[in-house]
């Protein structure tokens, strides 16, 4: 319970360098502080920590890697996203391409609550999150124009922001396990349901609690039951009462490793987040990888197809689904998509930094 993202990110690092060292350069990690960022809310911050990682070398084509909810840079260094993504001949060949992957506000080894702060921590949003991201390219790592951008679940959303706030900075986008839509409906019933249980464990304290709160276990199970994992597989691995009450016995009994107030902050940093009213802005060759059976972001209410209409350069790769398929994490794994990736990456316009500001 007491063990720190931080930790946990660096376990992830090490085990994901030595792993793949032979297929893609080691990953290098560095830190950048932005001075006096200031938040949506008006709060500033004198130094902002942002801690990264790369892959290849800064002479190669720029790429941003932007992760997911309570993730870091080291979880996008897996062997199912990177060891399909990275290696030679693979779509995002570190020998070719300059692979960018911030730890994002609140996350990893960036600036976070639990730094000491704790609820005094400035309260962020995804907004904030992306302006710190684009801070760090263009102010501590010097890039100007990027090749592409390429998110997952929330780093998904937040690459649709990237498109509007930054139309000239990419020549392509990649949101992938996101709708740009306002967050709403399920997806935002049930991070409320799993804060609340959180904030209203006596236990939390307002934030001021001596040891993680003991329902904050029960609260993250029973959201990722619900959110994530694929119908299809569920009913494969637990077809049964006695294999699903095994599978909620070993999600109970596995030690949760975020801290309360960082864990709060992150998921309810997505709140206001709306990447629905700036649709047409987006310069930059789009291609949206959904899967068919995203619990949280279903495809047949019909409004991702009505906003990727709105889209100049757009277009949807939606992942049939199926017993491999795992629902919102499906995109976790890159063999889903890696033929998908290769192709925009040959076919998106290559902007120059003189002609996306024509």
């Amino acid at each position: 319970m007491k063990a720190s993202c931080a930790a946990l990110s660096a376990v992830l690092l090490s085990i994901s360098a030595s792993a793949f060292a032979a297929d893609y350069p080691a990953p290098k990690q560095g830190d950048w502080v932005a001075k006096d960022f200031k938040f949506h809310t008006g709060e500033t911050m004198p130094e902002l920590r942002l801690h990264y990682t790369t892959v290849g070398e800064p002479t190669g084509q720029p790429v941003l890697v932007l992760h997911g909810t309570g993730g870091s840079g080291a979880s996008m260094l897996t062997p199912a996203f990177a060891g399909e993504m990275f290696g030679a001949g693979q779509p995002l060949d570190a020998s070719k391409y300059y692979i960018i992957i911030p730890d994002s506000i609140g996350h990893g080894k960036s600036s976070k609550p639990s730094d000491g702060m704790k609820t005094g921590f400035p309260k962020y949003n995804y907004d904030d999150m992306v302006e710190a991201q684009h801070r760090l390219v263009t102010e501590g790592l010097g890039v100007k124009h990027l090749r592409l951008v390429i998110g997952n679940s929330m780093g998904g959303m937040q690459t649709w922001l990237w498109g509007e706030k930054y139309q000239k900075d990419m020549d392509a986008l990649i949101p992938m396990a996101s709708q740009p839509t306002e967050m709403a409906s399920r997806n935002w019933m049930m991070r409320r349901i799993m804060l609340d249980t959180i904030r209203n464990d006596p236990d939390y304290n307002g934030g001021n609690y001596t040891s993680q709160p003991r329902m904050m276990k029960y609260a993250i199970t029973a959201y990722g039951i619900a959110s994530i994992g694929g119908t299809l597989a569920y009913q494969q691995q637990a077809p049964t009462a006695a294999k699903a009450d095994k599978i909620v016995d070993d999600r109970l009994a596995a030690p949760i490793t975020a801290d309360a107030n960082d864990f709060v902050y992150q998921w309810d940093s997505s709140h206001d987040y709306n990447a629905g009213e700036k649709l047409e802005q987006i310069e930059a060759s789009l291609l949206l990888i959904n899967s068919a059976d995203d619990e949280r972001n279903p495809p047949e209410t019909g409004i991702t197809d009505a906003a990727m209409k709105r889209v100049k350069n757009g277009k949807l790769y939606l992942i049939p689904a199926s017993t491999e398929t795992r629902g919102h994490g499906t995109t976790g794994n890159a063999k889903f998509y890696v033929e998908q990736v290769r192709q925009m990456l040959q076919t998106a316009p290559q902007r120059t930094v003189e002609s996306a500001n024509r």
